[in-house]
Parts: C-alpha cells; sequence; structure tokens
C-alpha cells in the first residue's frame, strides 16, 4: 500500500482514504458481514486429518490486493507464453518426442514422474489442446519482480473463490470498487464455457457439457457446484455416466443424453476403472476407450500432470526457449533437482535454509520450510531425501511479499502469493486478477486454505 518512501501508493489511495475515515467498529461490521454472506452461501472448503472438524468457511480477508494493468499486461503475456509453451511440449512427448530427443529435457524425468501417461502415447486431443484450464501461482521477490513458484495443470481449484470472493466486495465497498476502476472478472464461467465449447469432437456443433466431480466429500465441491451453475451445465458423479460403443452417455430422468465434453475435477488414477485405478469407484468404466476413439473431450487432457511435477518445473525456461525462441517473460525460481547428486549435497548441507518439495503433492503437503521446522522435522526429510531423491526438489527460502490485512480488527501485514487462471479452448483467455492466496498465521509462508492460508480480492486497476 505505501511506497519505499512511506507514501500512499496511486492505485492504493481510494482504498486508504476509505480505511482512513472508516471507523473500527464499521469496519468490524463490514468484516461480520461478509463472513456471514459467505456461511449463508456455504463457500466452504475441507481440511482433511483434522479431528476438530473438517467443513469450514473459506477464510477471506476483507482488504483487496491492488495491482496497476502495467503490471498485469506482464504477468499476462508472461502466462501466455507459458502456457502455450507448456502446451507444445506435453503435445511432443506424447508424440514425436523431439525435445527428449535433443536432450533439453531428460528422457528419463519424463518417464518416471507417476504423472506420465503412456497410454496417451500418439493420441490426438482436440485442436491439440491438452491444458484447457490452468492455476499458475506467482510471487514477487524483493525487488518486486513477479516469479512463477509452480504450475498447477491437472485439476486446479480456487476459482470459485476468487468470484464469490468479488461478489461480497462489491457489496462491501461499492463506493471505494467504483472509485478504484477494477477490472471485471464476473465473466470467467462463461468464458470457461465457451473454452470447453471448442474443444468439443468434430461434427458436435451443440456440443453436451458436463462437469464430474467425485462428490460431496471432495474438498472442492463447492466449487463443482459452483461452477456447474454458473455455467448451466449438468453436475455428474461416475454413476450418472456410462459407456456404449465407445459413446459416453448421461442418465437422465427422460432416457439417456450423449455427453461431449467432460470438464473433470478427479485426478487420472480414478477416471477409469478399466484403464487405470482398478479399485476407482469414482469414475467411468470405458471412459478411456471412448476418449481414445475421439468421442469424447476430457478437460484437461489425461497426462497433463507431467507438466506441473516440480521437477520438470526447473526446466520451463529451457522449454519455452526450445519452442518458442524466447527468453522467460516470467523468471522461475532458483530450483534444485535433488535426483542430481551435486544439487542433493548442496541441499541437505544447507537444509535448514531451504524449502524441499515433494514433486508430486499440493495444498501444502510433503513440503518442509527449514527455518522454521524443528531438528526432528529436518533429520526426517533428511531421511526422506536419501531414501527417494528423485520425489524431491529444493528452493532456496524466499520473503513472498506481503499486503496488508484486517485481522481481528487491526491491520497487519502477511505473506501473499496470486494464482491468476488461465482458460485454452480456439484461444487463451486470462480474465484480470485472480485468487490472492494469504498466509494468515503471522510469520507463515504456507498460503494454502489446508494449512491455515485463506485468501483475498485481486483488483487490476489503471494507475492514476
Amino acid at each position: 500500500m505505501f511506497d519505499p518512501q512511506g507514501g500512499v501508493r496511486s492505485h492504493y489511495a481510494p482504498l486508504f482514504e476509505m480505511l482512513e475515515d472508516s471507523p473500527a467498529a464499521e469496519l468490524r461490521r463490514a468484516k461480520q458481514e461478509s463472513d456471514l454472506i459467505f456461511l449463508n452461501q456455504g463457500i466452504t472448503f475441507t481440511v482433511y486429518g483434522r479431528e476438530e472438524g473438517t467443513e469450514r468457511i473459506f477464510p477471506h480477508d476483507l482488504l483487496p490486493r491492488i495491482i496497476t494493468r502495467r503490471e498485469w499486461s506482464l504477468i499476462e503475456s508472461g502466462l501466455i507464453q507459458r502456457i502455450t509453451a507448456l502446451n507444445l511440449f506435453l503435445r511432443d512427448i506424447y508424440h514425436e518426442g523431439r525435445i527428449l530427443d535433443d536432450g533439453v529435457v531428460p528422457r528419463a524425468l519424463v518417464y518416471t514422474c507417476k504423472y506420465f501417461r503412456r497410454q496417451m502415447k500418439g493420441l490426438h486431443v482436440p485442436k491439440g489442446v491438452y491444458i484447457a484450464v490452468t492455476g499458475t501461482d506467482l510471487i514477487r521477490d524483493l525487488d518486486g519482480r513477479f516469479m512463477v513458484l509452480e504450475d498447477n495443470l491437472r485439476v486446479p481449484s480456487g476459482v470459485s473463490y476468487m468470484l464469490t470472493g468479488r461478489q461480497v466486495m462489491k457489496r462491501i465497498f461499492p463506493k471505494v470498487f467504483r472509485q478504484s476502476g477494477v477490472l471485471p472478472i464476473e465473466d470467467y464461467p462463461q468464458a470457461l464455457l465457451q473454452s470447453l465449447n471448442a474443444l468439443a469432437p468434430e461434427g458436435r456443433d451443440e456440443p453436451t457439457i458436463v462437469l464430474l466431480t467425485p462428490g460431496v466429500y471432495n474438498s472442492a465441491y463447492f466449487e463443482h457446484t459452483f461452477l456447474a451453475r454458473q455455467m448451466g451445465i449438468e453436475l455428474v458423479e461416475g454413476r450418472d455416466l456410462i459407456v456404449h460403443d465407445n459413446i459416453v452417455y448421461m442418465r437422465t430422468t427422460s432416457g439417456l443424453t450423449r455427453v461431449d465434453v467432460i470438464y473433470r475435477r478427479i485426478d487420472d488414477d480414478f477416471i477409469d476403472p478399466l484403464a487405470f485405478r482398478h479399485d476407482s469407484i469414482l469414475g467411468v468404466p470405458g471412459l478411456f476407450n471412448a476418449y481414445r476413439a475421439g468421442n469424447v473431450t476430457l478437460a484437461n487432457a489425461i497426462g497433463t500432470g507431467i507438466a506441473d511435477d516440480k521437477a520438470l518445473y526447473a526446466y520451463v525456461p529451457r522449454i519455452i526457449k526450445y519452442y518458442l525462441g524466447e527468453e522467460p517473460v516470467l523468471p522461475n525460481v532458483e530450483t534444485y533437482i535433488l535426483a542430481e547428486d551435486e544439487a542433493r549435497q548442496y541441499t541437505l548441507d544447507h537444509l535448514d535454509k531451504m524449502v524441499v518439495k515433494a514433486v508430486g503433492e499440493s495444498g501444502g503437503y510433503g513440503m518442509l520450510i527449514g527455518p522454521q521446522a524443528t531438528r526432528a522435522e529436518l533429520e526426517q526429510f533428511r531421511q526422506l531425501i536419501l531414501a527417494d531423491p528423485r520425489n524431491y526438489i529444493s528452493q532456496p527460502t524466499l520473503m513472498l511479499s506481503r499486503a496488508p490485512c484486517l485481522l481481528d480488527g487491526q491491520f497487519d501485514s502477511r505473506h501473499v502469493d496470486l494464482r491468476p487462471y488461465i482458460l485454452y479452448g480456439d484461444k487463451i483467455t486470462i480474465v484480470p486478477g485472480g485468487l490472492t492466496r494469504v498466509a494468515l498465521r503471522k510469520g507463515s509462508l504456507v498460503v494454502n486454505s489446508s494449512q491455515g492460508g485463506g485468501s483475498k480480492d485481486t483488483w487490476v486497476v489503471d494507475e492514476s
């Protein structure tokens, strides 16, 4: 909110003036009202493994994070570049494998990734688009530059909190919202629907689209219901679908209806018990055969998880250079691949200064933050790394940038990151903003809601 000299940044001025003029009691009432809206709308998430209960209102900070349009233009161009290159990479590794033959990305790194699907080799996906929906996590370094922390290409979540958070902010702070000239994000559901429409199988001019959910016990079930309702499509579980002669049908009260596009929120392993995990009761038997026959589109495509493996992340700048002949607009965080001897030894020697991540985990799980870890935790991760170095990467501990928050009626700063959402159908679309995730615990660097994090609205505005 403030520049290094202590002055209010111009794009934060309307918010600052409103806060300066608002009594503390009024801000507390505004916070209570926003919490009540979240409660009444059922805006929740699930925390697994907690004895005190799992279903919770999504934590939401009242103060928006504000980004200028100029900063957003850089973010947008960097994300378009990154997603274009990653999509070309996925198409290549499942077909010609040129990047592997040329040694730009190690073949062993790809083939040992648990998200690489050999069943996808040689399979052509509609329009060559593997990643219809992506959520890319960005941070700012000490110089204020945006950097990519990680990519989420399998079943990225959180967009419903971006959309509902915006609805709440427009009700709580209507005047300052208008004064700031915030760019809209409300067309995201329709943009998602258009992207899914564009990926329908050939000859299906008015495709039937469904959202496939694991069910009510999934941590993101609120989001699944919210997006299906916003797009005007059916929300289905695996038991609602059936495959006959390699065509997918949905059971309805009036009989079977053919399904053309499935926006899936189920991981590869569980999507078809005949092709992947045989014990899955979440998926649809025969779905992969229908997919392979080109009779149904899955978004995102099966096998995209290789491109958000945290070990492969280190190679994305080279992937961009290889396919596009360009330097990355948004740089990576320095990353050590612990399958490499030198990187592993350096990390073990500096474990108390590093962040260590399991390459296939998400949600803040499987992670060590060295400076905040106990001796026992450091030793535990040392043994885990030595037992399976391929499963881990490490990065220097970065101080995520901070933003002002209203916590228990007091202003304080907390560490934040930013997850914009990228859609890819017949074109790449990015709504201006994203989910700013907040580490609500003082001193914490973990922004995931499952680990005590929350969110705040992200405003993209013109600088005055």
